[in-house]
């Protein structure tokens, strides 16, 4: 009998080390699932960071928008933009990371016990449905069609690619929805950098993206932009710089500004001012001259090297201690932009409020106060309201944002920036070409698209930019 009992206790120990193995391996500390709020935080986080960068690899508008110039290498200021693969970096940049952890931080909410109450579940998912409008806006402007409405289907591992015009008016429905699902107060908290998780900050917000998205329509459907732009100033845009939608930065790695990153801690010196801009600024005495750039002449104009030459560092002005400080915020939309539209609002006919002047001179001032630069009241009797001074003065108001440069140069034909003397590869690229790994995965639905906007090239105009490009 006895030998049958201890025959028999290593197969009651198995049973009990298989009845308790779940529970042994499972930390009671660990919450089940991720919470939303992580990945809310990580999304604005990849957000701001891919539109403020200034890597090569993966945000090269301030070289395209001739703020810039390189000096060791110099592809991409003539428009070799396939070396570094820099379109996947940016497609996976918002899909991958920022709008999938948007998807799934909408996704958890409903069951997420960190979130206390209905109104601050449906304030939450509104909010983070409003940063995914923001993210495809970029998207939609920069490749054309693109994938939408099967983006999210995991179980669809070739999603097809939308109609770029027919997101974008989706994407204006959801804004609509985001704007009136947001009620009281409470939302993220402190898990939102970027407003602390202010319900009244978002609601600005989410009309003055509403407000630039209908401005970017405008010469593509003029009755849709009206309608759209009167909407978001009747629910209340922009005011003050306070309302500026901005991302802090810390002074510690690993949550320090990206172009510190690029610049200061990899002690790169691969960029100085491109002549371009630096003609404008010294042409106008401008005074952000001197908080863009520094090693300035000893009259205070700015050195600037010609659009894609190989540029010697010492002999040109830099990139600012301003923008290049560890904790200089992303920022993602201001007051500056919103001052700007309203002020083409008025002139095309679609507000009736306040005149294109006291607009244009309104964000001048935001511009010139965001930046330290002092009144801007002497140098708007300089530089007065018309169509062109707008449109230039929206692109210095757009420094070191030379994504929404780019956007805004090719909606408005101005500023007028010159080609590369030697060695471009294309004209001025007006969208970016798809990445090649969507051309070799999903081969089928990129060629749809890509004979569907008109060919996959740089200089394919995409569907909001209806004007010829001065030559």
């Amino acid at each position: 009998m006895k030998k049958y009992i201890i025959a028999l206790l290593p197969l009651v120990m198995l049973g009990a080390c298989k009845k308790d193995f779940d529970k042994l391996n499972t930390n009671p500390k660990l919450f089940p699932t991720v919470p939303a709020s992580t990945l809310f935080t990580q999304a604005e986080r990849v957000l701001s960071n891919t539109v403020t960068t200034s890597s090569v690899n993966n945000n090269v508008f301030r070289l395209v928008e001739q703020q810039w110039q390189e000096t060791t290498y110099n592809d991409e200021s003539l428009y070799n933009f396939d070396t570094r693969n820099i379109n996947r970096q940016m497609w996976n940049g918002f899909y991958r990371d920022v709008l999938n952890n948007l998807q799934l931080a909408k996704g958890i909410v409903p069951t997420d016990i960190t979130v206390v109450g209905d109104a601050v579940k449906k304030n939450d998912i509104a909010i983070a449905d409003i940063l995914q409008v923001y993210s495809f806006y970029y998207l939609v402007t920069t490749f054309g069609d693109i994938p939408y409405s099967q983006t999210f289907d995991a179980k669809n591992n070739f999603p097809k690619y939308d109609d770029a015009a027919t997101v974008y008016k989706d994407l204006l429905k959801r804004l609509d929805t985001d704007i009136a699902a947001l009620t009281g107060t409470a939302s993220y908290g402190s898990a939102d950098i970027i407003y602390g998780g202010s319900i009244p900050k978002w609601k600005a917000f989410a009309n003055s993206l509403k407000l630039k998205m209908g401005m970017t329509i405008a010469d593509y459907d003029a009755a849709l932009a009206k309608t759209t732009v009167a909407a978001a100033v009747a629910g209340g845009v922009f005011a003050a710089n306070s309302d500026n939608a901005t991302f802090v930065y810390l002074a510690a790695t690993p949550n320090t500004n990206p172009v510190w990153v690029d610049i200061i801690q990899s002690g790169r010196f691969d960029y100085v001012a491109c002549s371009t801009i630096a003609t404008t600024l010294n042409t106008l005495k401008d005074p952000r001259a001197s908080r863009y750039f520094k090693a300035l002449a000893t009259n205070g104009d700015v050195l600037g090297a010609d659009p894609g030459s190989k540029a010697n560092y010492d002999s040109f002005s830099h990139v600012s201690d301003i923008v290049t400080a560890p904790t200089a915020p992303g920022l993602l939309l201001d007051n500056a932009e919103v001052q700007f539209y309203l002020a083409e609002a008025v002139a095309k006919g679609f507000i009736t409020t306040g005149t294109a002047p006291e607009y244009y001179a309104k964000g001048v001032q935001a511009s010139f106060s965001y930046w330290g630069a002092g009144d801007a009241t002497a140098y708007l009797v300089l530089n007065p309201y018309t169509a062109a001074n707008l449109a230039n003065q929206k692109w210095l108001a757009n420094y070191n944002r030379g994504w929404d440069a780019w956007i805004e140069t090719r909606r408005l034909d101005l500023p007028v920036l010159k080609k590369p003397a030697t060695g471009a590869f294309s004209d001025f690229p007006v969208r970016f070409k798809y990445p090649v790994d969507e051309a070799n995965v999903n081969g089928t639905n990129y060629k749809a698209a890509s004979a569907a906007i008109g060919g996959d090239v740089v200089t394919t105009k995409l569907f909001f930019d209806k004007n010829v490009m001065p030559k």
